[in-house]
Formats: structure tokens, C-alpha cells, sequence
């Protein structure tokens, strides 16, 4: 593929971000270019530039990507969600499980706090998602109570969700990382652990001392705890490894329960309920439709194959070889909205290239899983940011300011690499 090519392969993305970003920033309100309009446009956009194919081929092409697998599940983990959210809210779920934070927690702990509880979840999980569904409409009620940031409270979510997709035994990517460079997961843990967890106790930290602005109200009110047991339930089946789409039907029925058994609706408004956060996630759907097909056009037209030719052509050393490794799977999950996809897409490539410049298995397992993951927690269009983002009602560009986790991971990552630490795997 010559250069012209290839930067028209990876022009629609281009097209997006102007249209997205550039426009929102020249009005100075991120609220003035809907981001469906902006993906709307970016769609047409690729299946014009779509060269090779018929018209027809093209739409097909697009579809297939919309309605990719990865992309349906995304879409019934919205709908449950939805669901789940605003028929806790309605039934005064979120309000009781909110005002028991603030009873036990002070008010110097409660980001921390909240950052810390995301740590663990994931890591227990496995899973971004899954930590991002069960605390995020609690963190966001602490924010409206304590006059807090919701971008920032929901940021708080997204950034300790990812120390445990990046970390977990269990997490898509450690397993994938580790099986596609032939290293154990083990291994894999203990070289991540050297970045990771130093900037997490820094992250939080810092979240302690940003934690004494919000107040919590002078008097709280009396804490039913029959109405915290939808989260318990969440956070529990989500410790016992229980499929994210399980846990979120426990938690709807219980919601549904709790709410009819106490008055606060009926069958029926109950069902209006959850048809109310059904519907709340529609612009979410929308989004996760359109990037499926924009990206899987550009797939189809080069944009990978360029990105990846034109990254190992700079590689003159252990040091480049290991950034480039680094700036592959990062480009690559830039354009396929999925962390575990970018890995398994330059997994292999990157396998070669690194025993070719002698680059250690467990570091190359490592730079794949750590710059994946920094790069999915900051993507406005990937799926734990819209559904951290729909969950709390603000949008998906309000909080990346606020992602102080993955930006600081990143930044030590790449660190890490030029001054070859830790010592031993470089």
C-alpha cells in the first residue's frame, strides 16, 4: 500500500476528530457538534473513500462492522444497564447506598475511597466493564451530594477500573497479552506491577488531597439498608465471576422488588422505569453502532496494514523496537475502539519483531496490555467510556481531563521505556 493510500485509509478518523474535537473547541462547548452527527458524517465519509467497491459493497461492508459481535454485546450490556441504573434510582437505591458512604467515609477519603474500590473490583473481575456498571451511578450520587465534579467522580470509576483490566489474571488482556508473546501471566503481573502500582498509590494520593474541596450535607438522612442490597448483589455476583449480563438481571429483579415492595411503583412502573434508562442509552447505541462500521470500513481499506508498515520501518534498536510495539497496539486500538482486538491484532508482529531485537517476552507482554488499556480509558468512542459517561449523564469529553490514571500510566510507561526500567526485563 503506497502512502496516499494509507492516509486515506486512515483519513475518516481524521475526519472525526476535526469534526468532533476541532468544532467543539473553536465554539468552546463540547455540546454544540453531537457526537452521532460527527460519526454520521465520518461514516459517509469512508464509504465514499472506500475504493475498490461497488456502493452496494461498501454499505454491506459497513453494516457487517455495525453489527459485528463485539459490538452487539456491547449494545445489551447498554440496555441492561439502563435498565438496571434508573430503576435503582427510582426506587431510592442509589440515594440509600449514597448516603451510607457519607456516613462512613470522610469527606478527605471519599475520591480515594471510590478509586481504591474500582482498584479492587476490577482486579477481582477482570473487567472494565463490569466495575464501571456497579459504581459509577454511586459515584456519581456522591457528587450531586457533596457538590462534587460528576465528570470528575465518573473519572475517578473509569481510571480504577482499568488498573484491574490491565492487571487481572482473568482480564481478556493479560490473557491475551501473555498467550500471543508466550509468557506467563504471572510474569506478565510482576512486570506491570513495577509502573502500575506506584502510579495508582500516587493517583491516589492525589485523589486524597483533591478529596477535601467536596462537603458532605450537614445532616443526613436515615439510611434504609434494605435499599443498598441491588449494589451488594451487583458487587458481589460481579467478586464470584459471574457473567456481566447475570449480574445485571440480579440486579434488575432485585431493583424491581424492592421498588414494588416498597410502594414507590408498581408492575407496570416499574416497567416504565426501566424503559426510561432503556431509552436514556439510545444515543450510546447509536455511537456504538457507527464507530463498528466506520472502523471496520477503514479496516477494510488499509488503515491497519498501513499503520503497522509504517511503525516497524523505524525500528533501529531494543528501545525503538519496544516503543514501537508500544505505539502499534496504541494506533491500532485508536482505530478499533477495543483493547483485546488491538492486542490480538498486533500480537504477533509484535512477537517477531521483539525476538528479532531481543526484546523480553514478559516486557513486550506487558508494553501491549499497559498502553492498550490507557488507550481504551480515554477513547470518547470506546464502550467503557460511553457506558461510564451514559450511566452519569454527562459527556464522554467532560471527563478525559479528569482521567488522571491512565494518562499518568502512559506517561510512565513510556518513561519506563526510554530509561529501560525495570532493570532486569530490559
Amino acid at each position: 500500500m503506497n502512502h496516499k493510500q494509507g492516509i486515506l485509509a486512515i483519513s475518516p478518523l481524521i475526519v472525526f476528530v476535526i469534526l468532533y474535537f476541532v468544532s467543539s473547541i473553536i465554539a468552546g462547548d463540547f455540546y454544540m457538534m453531537p457526537i452521532t452527527v460527527a460519526f454520521m458524517l465520518s461514516c459517509i465519509y469512508a464509504i465514499m473513500t472506500f475504493r475498490g467497491r461497488s456502493v452496494k459493497d461498501r454499505v454491506e461492508t459497513f453494516c457487517i462492522g455495525a453489527g459485528e459481535k463485539n459490538i452487539m454485546m456491547m449494545l445489551c450490556i447498554f440496555v441492561l444497564a439502563g435498565a438496571f441504573a434508573n430503576s435503582a434510582k427510582d426506587a431510592g437505591c442509589i440515594e440509600a447506598t449514597v448516603n451510607l458512604t457519607l456516613s462512613l467515609m470522610p469527606d478527605s477519603m471519599i475520591m480515594a475511597g471510590l478509586f481504591i474500590a474500582a482498584c479492587f473490583i476490577s482486579l477481582a473481575i477482570g473487567t472494565s466493564v463490569g466495575t464501571i456498571v456497579a459504581l459509577t451511578p454511586i459515584a456519581a450520587g456522591l457528587a450531586h451530594s457533596t457538590g462534587s465534579s460528576v465528570p470528575m467522580m465518573t473519572a475517578v470509576i473509569v481510571g480504577g477500573s482499568f488498573f484491574g483490566d490491565n492487571l487481572s489474571f482473568i482480564s481478556d488482556t493479560t490473557i491475551v497479552a501473555t498467550s500471543t508473546q508466550g509468557c506467563k501471566q504471572s510474569d506478565k503481573f510482576l512486570v506491570n506491577s513495577y509502573t502500575t502500582i506506584p502510579v495508582a498509590i500516587a493517583v491516589m494520593v492525589m485523589y486524597f488531597f483533591i478529596g477535601t474541596g467536596p462537603q458532605a450535607p450537614a445532616v443526613i438522612p436515615d439510611i434504609d439498608y434494605v435499599k443498598i442490597l441491588p449494589y451488594i448483589i451487583v458487587i458481589v455476583c460481579a467478586l464470584c465471576g459471574m457473567n456481566v449480563f447475570v449480574v445485571l438481571t440480579f440486579g434488575i429483579i432485585s431493583t424491581g422488588l424492592i421498588g414494588i415492595g416498597y410502594g414507590v411503583y408498581d408492575l407496570f412502573g416499574w416497567c416504565q422505569s426501566m424503559g426510561k434508562g432503556i431509552t436514556g442509552m439510545g444515543e450510546l447505541v447509536i455511537v456504538a453502532v457507527l464507530a463498528g462500521g466506520l472502523l471496520k470500513v477503514m479496516t477494510e481499506n488499509g488503515a491497519l496494514e498501513y499503520l503497522i508498515s509504517i511503525m516497524t520501518k523505524k525500528i533501529r534498536s531494543k528501545r525503538s523496537c519496544e516503543l514501537t510495539i508500544a505505539m502499534l497496539v496504541s494506533l491500532v486500538n485508536i482505530c478499533t475502539a477495543n483493547n483485546t482486538v488491538a492486542i490480538l491484532t498486533v500480537g504477533s508482529i509484535s512477537k517477531r519483531i521483539g525476538d528479532s531485537y531481543g526484546v523480553d517476552n514478559r516486557k513486550s507482554a506487558s508494553i501491549l496490555d499497559s498502553f492498550s488499556c490507557c488507550i481504551q480509558s480515554i477513547l470518547p468512542y470506546g464502550a467503557q467510556i460511553l457506558m461510564a459517561t451514559g450511566l452519569a449523564a454527562v459527556s464522554p469529553i467532560e471527563i478525559l481531563k479528569y482521567l488522571y490514571y491512565p494518562f499518568v500510566l502512559f506517561s510512565v510507561s513510556v518513561i519506563a521505556i526510554l530509561i529501560r526500567y525495570p532493570k532486569k526485563y530490559s
